[in-house]
């Protein structure tokens, strides 16, 4: 794993031991990026379910204003940070180890909005618990003009969420990655 671009490109990212986190591929992440574009310029960005921080670390390098890395995992938040720190790119990120729940329902009680949202939950969430966060990142967190990138297992169909528009997904190998703007914006151009 490693940073593709940007002011970061070629780090190396520390990955974890065993299967209890799952980074994005390098393959995967690249291409998400490649797709985004120069959306990630300037941007408030939220990486929910961070695992390593693969994408927030990404979209810095690339130039995002600034990155809230949440996960549950204490495993996950020392990587995130051992990570931030081999990056050099630790001064316009915040760290949160907190359960996707509570996280989300604090950023909405103190407003907080986000240009680009990446979401990254274990395969193994329930479809319902899903589609409840994404209506509540939809509705209360993400900007009107927003993207919100979701990576599943490429065994499950997306679904548009009230609120929400299903972009695109796209399939790579037993991952895909599914593209969400607000309904009636469109944030792939």
């Amino acid at each position: 794993m490693r940073v593709i671009a940007g002011s970061a490109k070629g780090r190396k990212l520390h990955a974890p031991k065993g299967q209890a986190i799952r980074p994005t591929s390098d393959r995967v992440k690249e291409a998400v990026f490649n797709i985004i574009g120069g959306r990630v310029n300037d941007a408030n960005v939220l990486d929910l379910f961070a695992g390593t921080g693969g994408f927030g670390i990404e979209a810095l390098s690339r130039g995002a204003k600034e990155t809230y890395f949440i996960d549950t995992s204490n495993e996950a938040v020392r990587l995130i940070k051992k990570n931030l720190e081999a990056t050099g790119l630790g001064d316009t990120a915040i760290v949160i180890k907190a359960d996707a729940n509570k996280a989300i329902k604090r950023l909405v009680k103190d407003g907080a909005k986000f240009d680009l949202i990446f979401l990254d939950p274990p395969y193994r969430i329930s479809v319902s618990f899903l589609n409840a966060i994404l209506f509540t990142l939809g509705h209360h967190v993400l900007q009107s003009d927003g993207l919100l990138v979701l990576e599943h297992s490429a065994k499950i169909e997306p679904r548009a969420v009230e609120g929400l528009d299903v972009e695109s997904t796209r399939v790579y190998g037993d991952t895909a990655v599914t593209f969400y703007s607000k309904k009636d914006q469109r944030g792939l151009q």
